[in-house]
């Protein structure tokens, strides 16, 4: 079996390597650029860092955390990860999407949870491990639901009262302790609009990086109730014809819009 590890020694660089710089919770970009080559960098100043790998075909692509001062270098700016998605729908952005989970993770776990000693880098996997007690970490995933509601030709969409990105999209929540995702379902939808929906159907999934999410999607049926927003939660919240719909989220952006995209396809092909 091949052996790899996921920290890189910087003196084992490849000239094909592929660096994403991150400063903090910002992206380092020079205009829509952020996907930096052995042409744009000093490698030497690399030494300093700890560079985590994310992907590794058709190139590696190397994680680089706090690199202010490679921006400095490279003339750019920061640009936060939200910013990058919904402003661009031409670039595949999984892989900087990763590169943020795997820094948030890193992050996060540099002393271990039950003793509070130092962690050091597994040697194999993608872990980090607790000499002093053996214990293990790998980065968390947080599984949530996502779900269209529908009702004929109307979808049920809201805007959050959290997060201004200007979309009407899908309820969403995360799944609690002891739920199967259906049950995520009924209890986020009652909860943040007031009314119940039966025949939940799985309609597929999505990585999504804020910061750690797997967003499993559906499609569910209005049963009953009227909409009463939770107002923590929803600003908003209305049926709107497949026809009309506000403004939603890309599809090539979030399974939200996917969602919202497959569901007015099929009734327009009289398929529901």
């Amino acid at each position: 079996m091949t052996t790899r590890s996921y920290f890189l020694d910087p003196n084992n660089l490849q000239e094909s390597d592929r660096f994403i710089l991150f400063n903090g919770n910002q992206v380092i970009t020079k205009g829509d650029e952020f996907v930096w080559t052995f042409e744009h960098l000093d490698v030497q100043l690399l030494q300093d860092f700890q560079l985590l790998l994310v992907e590794e075909k058709p190139h590696r692509y190397i994680a680089v955390q706090g690199a202010s001062i490679l921006a400095d270098q490279l003339k750019a700016g920061n640009r936060s990860l939200r910013s990058l998605l919904f402003g661009q729908h031409d670039y595949d952005l999984s892989v900087i999407g990763k590169a943020s989970q795997i820094i948030n993770w890193y992050g996060s776990h540099q002393f271990c949870g039950s003793c509070g000693a130092p962690t050091e880098h597994h040697g194999i996997e993608r872990a980090v491990w607790c000499q002093k007690c053996s214990n293990q970490f790998y980065p968390r995933i947080n599984p949530c639901a996502i779900v269209l509601v529908v009702r004929g030709r109307k979808v049920l969409l809201a805007r959050s009262a959290r997060f201004r990105t200007g979309f009407y999209s899908c309820l969403a929540g995360f799944i609690e302790i002891g739920e199967t995702a259906e049950e995520t379902v009924l209890r986020e939808v009652k909860e943040e609009v007031g009314i119940c929906v039966n025949n939940v159907r799985y309609i597929k999934s999505q990585s999504w990086p804020f910061p750690s999410q797997l967003m499993l999607g559906f499609i569910a049926e209005y049963e009953s109730g009227d909409i009463e927003p939770e107002p923590e939660e929803i600003e908003e919240a209305d049926w709107y014809d497949i026809d009309q719909l506000p403004n939603v989220p890309h599809p090539g952006i979030s399974v939200a819009g996917e969602l919202i995209q497959y569901y007015s396809e099929q009734v327009r092909a009289g398929l529901l």
